[in-house]
């Protein structure tokens, strides 16, 4: 366990109770959309769990419903029906404060446009979601610049975004994803305002992430992207159209290989 490691788990500030089931599991989930003139069903009786320390993609055409199940995983919706049982409680019915105290404990989120606090260095913006956890000043420096030292951005922790190139930016959004040690990282389009070569090098982080016991689910639209994952469902028409393992991944924990029917 290298020094990073040993500094998040020491940290009994971050550390609360462990749930022994999975970390996201949903039941008969219904989201529906009231315009007034018409009630547009969204998600239609979802069942699906994730257990922890998966690695999953979620991929479908816009309408999908993809990016409507992405924002009840997150806690900024609420469904309409069923239940959404986050790290064994049940946040469906939660109140609008509620839900902003589990997001700020149990979610690391990234973002597709980054999400960056323009005129704060890397470091502050690290250092943010442990601000609002009342984390000490101290601990949250030395927290955030290890973070920041564990993306490879170490030596950048003074820099402004505007002076980070997109990749780089992502890594310390992804750095500051992990600040309140959050069972779950969600990832929304992580890759979409990246290059190519930068896409590859934030997909190969999440994936040593995950190797280290990282829960990682991310949205897509990009099969190659995907492909990093261990498991691939994808979302028709507001249901689960199908969700099948990377056997290649999941095998070797490299390589990206086909697919086969998740249990």
């Amino acid at each position: 366990m290298n020094k990073w490691m040993k500094f998040l788990h020491r940290d009994s500030r971050m550390q609360e109770d462990v749930h022994d089931g999975p970390l996201i599991k949903l039941e008969n989930l219904v989201k529906i959309y009231d315009t007034g003139a018409i009630k547009v069903l969204g998600l239609k009786k979802i069942n699906l769990t994730i257990e922890r320390g998966e690695f999953v993609a979620i991929m479908g055409h816009s309408g999908s419903g993809k990016s409507t199940l992405m924002n009840i995983l997150g806690c900024l919706d609420r469904p309409t029906l069923g239940h959404y049982y986050l790290d064994g409680i049940d946040v469906a019915d939660m109140t609008p404060d509620q839900l902003s105290d589990i997001r700020n404990r149990k979610i690391g989120f990234v973002f597709q446009s980054f999400n960056l606090i323009s005129r704060t260095s890397a470091l502050k913006n690290v250092e943010l979601p442990m601000t609002y956890a009342r984390v000490p000043k101290a601990k949250r420096a030395v927290r955030a610049r290890l973070l920041l030292e564990r993306v490879g951005l170490g030596a950048r922790k003074e820099h402004m975004p505007n002076e980070l190139s997109g990749g780089q930016r992502q890594r310390v959004a992804i750095a500051r994803a992990l600040a309140n040690e959050p069972p779950l990282i969600l990832a929304d389009e992580p890759t979409g305002n990246l290059d190519t070569a930068s896409s590859v090098e934030i997909m190969e982080l999440f994936t040593k992430l995950h190797q280290e016991g990282a829960t990682v689910v991310l949205v897509t639209h990009e099969e190659d992207i995907a492909a990093f994952a261990h498991r691939v469902i994808r979302f028709s028409d507001g249901q689960i159209q199908s969700d099948k393992l990377n056997v290649a991944r999941v095998v070797s924990g490299n390589g990206k290989g086909g697919e086969q029917d998740a249990d």
